[in-house]
């Protein structure tokens, strides 16, 4: 299957899931038009309280299908929308990118900054979801599988059904830290 955009969502406030949308629209160095988290400087309550002027680097927040479909056998019945992203995917292993991935999804480019650190909050959707989202590498690092986060390059629309085209930055290439 090719890569391609499942659903879209936006929140206005900071409440932890968003409802989903039949589009959103991708504002350049801003992130997504009505969501909470747009803006030029870091909007996340907790980086706010540390330094409001650090750069935003999650205007956008992206999550594989493919996480729902490894999380139900465990029990949890998570979709679009619930773990608070505003581009679910399918078909491309966003984990898997590395920093400065360019997205090209509808009419926007998004580039990859890192991945989403998954907090407390998770659990309040479903007792035990943060540790289900969280795995340790062979080498004992923790592997964090609630998405990844972007920076709008060009902005545009986005709808489900849209394909999203993968462009790789030039070697060498390194590897997604939380954002």
């Amino acid at each position: 299957m090719d890569a391609q955009v499942i659903a879209v969502a936006v929140g206005a406030t900071h409440a932890f899931t968003k409802p989903l949308q039949a589009s959103i629209r991708l504002i350049a160095g801003e992130g997504v038009e009505g969501d909470a988290h747009r803006g030029v400087t870091v909007k996340h309550r907790s980086r706010v309280a540390v330094d409001p002027t650090q750069p935003n680097l999650r205007q956008v927040h992206l999550i594989h299908a493919e996480l729902f479909e490894e999380l139900a056998p465990k029990g949890f019945t998570v979709g679009p929308g619930h773990l608070g992203e505003n581009v679910t995917t399918r078909g491309v292993d966003l984990l898997g990118l590395p920093e400065g991935t360019h997205l090209a999804v509808g009419g926007a480019v998004i580039a990859v900054t890192g991945l989403r650190n998954p907090c407390a909050q998770i659990d309040g959707l479903a007792p035990g979801l943060m540790a289900a989202l969280l795995d340790r590498a062979p080498d004992g690092g923790i592997i964090r599988k609630s998405g990844v986060m972007g920076i709008v390059l060009e902005g545009g629309v986005i709808r489900p059904g849209d394909p999203i085209a993968v462009t790789l930055p030039p070697p060498p290439h390194r590897r997604l830290e939380r954002v």
